[in-house]
């Protein structure tokens, strides 16, 4: 039996980098995955693949729509879906193989296959025998470690009228590869998941409609900056029904209910994208003593620990939201603190992007949560329309909005509708993190002509200092 100082179950963004962190921390250490390559649901059918389709779908739309008024004249424009999607799996390809790499590097033990708790130090891993012939059963080789980090991620969650088939009623894993264009496709779901892979197919040219059964979508985001959005994606195309409980699909038709009225959709596809679940199917928890909450999500202490002593738990299986940078940040601290060291994550500081185009981004508390808690705040708004470099890249949709406490001008929260918010919202979680104002970020010397440059007149807004606009 092999001995480690730690095991870390599944090796996606939060398990990987934890495993990767503890080895330079000069610990032993196992990472197991059940997929024959590292990364995960985000680096094999998540946000990597779901960002190569972004881009290239929008060089597509691009192509079509805007290379004529920057005076550039193409030929027909065809899509060639098999290299579009060939170009999808070698960005994961590569990717996949970069993380085998390192932990090589690092002198890391990968383990293959399904790892089920024996005991609270030991788990049994199915299938890691490298010298087995092609269609053989791998026997299982049990390791023990003093402690053990619970990394296992999220799957979608189905629902039960409407279980996954892989061919018409799909997943998130499954709309990454479509083998043709869907005529009419339905996305269940108006998140980030859903919005991002139904505007990718809606670029290629499928009839997309959304149905969300709240008021409206991208819920996290405060009203005008949803109600923008929604216009956005409606000007591009994409069909958005909010307020509606969806019922069942037959016959090609998905049926849902709204205000006691019946609506139906037709649909050669259905992605059901309404959240995503935590994933300890298989580990034997219950083995070890690890118990759940009312939500099946492992049960961890602020610093991360399980109901048992040298088990820890991260990412996507514990409480809070399910991001893969929220996961990289919790495994980095969990590895710091079996190691000795003094390990920290500002959970209250997690930002959360939807990649469409425009993007849309947030971090802290919102317009409207502020508000509904009685908090006494001044808000700074600066549109992209009045941004220098936006209107030379043709990206004006949308505004930059800061939130600060009214009295102290701390900055509570952001929310960036436009283009490359995800990028943009990093400066403002940077001078959050260290308490800055609505003041220090308009003093934070921009370059010109940028962006970044609406970041800093939104934080000058704050004041009603905006250099730029009325």
């Amino acid at each position: 039996m092999d001995t480690f100082d730690l095991i870390v179950i599944g090796a996606g963004p939060g398990g990987y980098v934890c495993a990767f962190r503890a080895a330079q921390l000069g610990l032993k250490v196992a990472l197991v995955e059940k997929r024959p390559t590292l990364g995960g649901t985000c680096l094999n059918v998540g946000c990597i693949p779901s960002k190569a389709l972004l881009h290239s779908s929008e060089h597509l739309v691009w192509a079509r729509q805007h290379a004529a008024e920057h005076g550039i004249k193409l030929e027909a424009i065809e899509l060639d879906l098999t290299a579009f999607l060939k170009r999808k799996d070698d960005v994961v390809t590569k990717l996949v193989a970069g993380v085998a790499q390192l932990a090589k590097a690092r002198k890391i033990t990968v383990l293959t296959g399904s790892a089920s708790f024996v005991s609270a130090n030991t788990i049994s891993v199915a299938g890691v025998a490298a010298a087995a012939k092609p269609g053989a059963t791998n026997p299982a080789t049990t390791v023990t470690a003093k402690n053990i980090v619970i990394a296992t991620g999220s799957a979608p969650v189905e629902l039960p009228f409407m279980k996954f088939d892989g061919k018409t009623i799909v997943s998130s894993d499954h709309a990454i590869s479509f083998d043709s264009i869907p005529k009419k496709l339905v996305v269940v779901g108006g998140g980030a998941i859903g919005l991002e892979l139904g505007s990718v197919w809606s670029r290629l040219g499928s009839g997309v409609t959304v149905v969300e059964f709240l008021p409206k979508i991208a819920a996290g985001y405060d009203d005008d900056i949803v109600r923008n959005f929604t216009r956005i994606l409606q000007k591009q195309g994409l069909k958005i029904e909010v307020g509606a409980k969806v019922t069942g699909f037959t016959n090609g038709v998905l049926t849902a209910e709204r205000d006691g009225g019946k609506l139906e959709f037709s649909a050669d596809k259905v992605l059901v994208s309404v959240g995503r679940r935590p994933f300890t199917d298989g580990l034997g928890l219950d083995q070890a003593g690890v118990q759940l909450d009312d939500r099946k999500r492992v049960k961890v202490d602020a610093h991360l620990k399980t109901t048992v002593p040298g088990i820890w738990a991260i990412g996507d299986v514990v409480a809070g939201p399910m991001l893969a940078h929220k996961a990289e940040e919790d495994g980095v601290a969990v590895a710091e603190w079996i190691a000795g060291k003094p390990g920290h994550v500002n959970w209250d500081l997690m930002p959360a992007i939807v990649y469409t185009n425009p993007e849309v981004a947030s971090v802290g508390i919102g317009e409207d949560a502020a508000k509904a808690k009685g908090l006494a705040i001044n808000i700074g708004r600066f549109n992209f329309a009045a941004n220098g470099r936006a209107i030379a890249a043709g990206v004006t949709d949308g505004y930059v909005k800061i939130i600060a406490d009214a009295k102290t001008d701390k900055i509570l929260g952001a929310q960036i509708l436009g283009h490359n918010a995800g990028e943009l919202i990093s400066e403002i979680v940077t001078h959050m993190e260290y308490g800055g104002s609505a003041e220090d970020l308009a003093r934070t010397i921009h370059a010109h002509p940028t962006m970044s440059e609406a970041v800093k007149e939104a934080g000058l807004a704050v004041s009603k200092s905006a250099l730029h606009a009325l």
